[in-house]
């Protein structure tokens, strides 16, 4: 790794597929800082109805939070989701999306993007929409890091186990243990 220079990793993947909890273990496990989910903070704090304006105001207080925690993070940021979960959702919910999203996903790169497998059981959480559709939300974000040619690996695995092979794949990009 290149001292001086923040490697970021975006966490990322549909609903309930252990997002939160790894982009938090990863940050432990590096002794950094991680950026959390952006969306669950705004839902929480402006009530679980939302309309499509509200996910362009979210997609912006995601990036905000991530430039904040660039100024703290060592050697690594891990962000719990990133702008590809707002194209997505905003695409199912919708059916387009805001072109300032669309735009941000391609100038706001990330060194990796952990994909993270449905393999987990589904978490029953207010704010969650889509507990039947895991699979073909899956193949979106697989589909969409594929077509646009950006570096990612899928994460599987129970308990630690999705730990141990994210950290794995890491240290396979970056020379990292």
């Amino acid at each position: 790794m290149n001292p001086g220079r923040l490697i970021k990793i975006a966490v990322t993947g549909p609903e309930s597929t252990g997002k939160s909890v790894l982009s938090e273990q990863l940050a432990e496990h590096y002794h950094t800082c991680w950026v959390p989910e952006f969306a669950r903070e705004y839902l929480d704090s402006h009530g679980p109805v939302y309309e499509e304006k509200d996910i362009l105001l979210i997609a912006k207080g995601q990036i905000l939070k991530e430039q904040e925690a660039e100024r703290k993070a060592q050697g690594f940021l891990f962000c719990d989701t990133e702008l590809i979960v707002t194209k997505i959702w905003s695409e199912v919910r919708y059916q387009r999306c805001a072109p300032w999203i669309l735009r941000t996903i391609e100038d706001h790169p990330y060194d990796l993007f952990l994909l993270c497998d449905v393999d987990l059981p589904w978490e029953p959480d207010p704010l969650r929409e889509h507990p039947h559709m895991r699979q073909q939300l899956f193949e979106m974000y697989y589909n969409e890091l594929l077509s646009r040619g950006f570096p990612f690996a899928v994460v599987s695995g129970l308990g630690n186990t999705r730990l141990l092979n994210a950290v794995r794949m890491i240290g396979d990009c970056f020379n990292e243990k």
